[in-house]
């Protein structure tokens, strides 16, 4: 579990947050191993986990009619998928399906919610990592708007 501690202090939605919340997060978390081109979920599935991927690649993408897959990401390992899920009620937005063998450590909505209610504290400390990583990819998409505007490309 230490170890799992260690990789969700990594990423950017539970940095900051302290020790003991690390590991009661770690504590709903469970492990799953996916082969190569497995898929992991699915566009309009219900969004019922989030995924740090602990070893191996993970592709999103969308089919676009008439055209095919469209790949928006490759993640790898300490990179986090599907954590829209735990924000909000609505169907996936993408495809993840496995692009290597691949080990992911996965929190469910349910469990993370049931942990959320019974510490305010903690959802408190998440409310704002949310909030921080939010605010931080509107930055990245404002300057990817700019750049595309000013380039003639939007």
């Amino acid at each position: 579990m230490s170890d799992y501690v260690d990789r969700l202090r990594e990423i950017e939605l539970f940095k900051g947050l302290k020790p003991e919340a690390l590991r009661r997060i770690a504590r709903v978390a469970s492990e799953e191993h996916h082969a190569r081109g497995t898929k992991i979920f699915q566009h309009g599935d219900a969004g019922d986990k989030l995924y740090l991927i602990l070893e191996g690649k993970v592709r999103i993408s969308r089919e676009m009619p008439g055209m095919g897959e469209e790949a928006l990401a490759i993640l790898g390992p300490g990179q986090l998928f599907g954590e829209m899920a735990l924000l909000d009620e609505a169907p996936r937005s993408a495809d993840a399906r496995a692009h290597e063998r691949c080990r992911l450590l996965a929190i469910a909505k349910d469990g993370f919610d049931d942990l959320l209610f019974m510490d305010k504290d903690l959802a408190y400390e998440v409310l704002w990592s949310v909030v921080r990583m939010l605010v931080s990819r509107l930055r990245e998409t404002n300057d990817k708007l700019t750049m595309l505007s000013a380039s003639g490309k939007f």
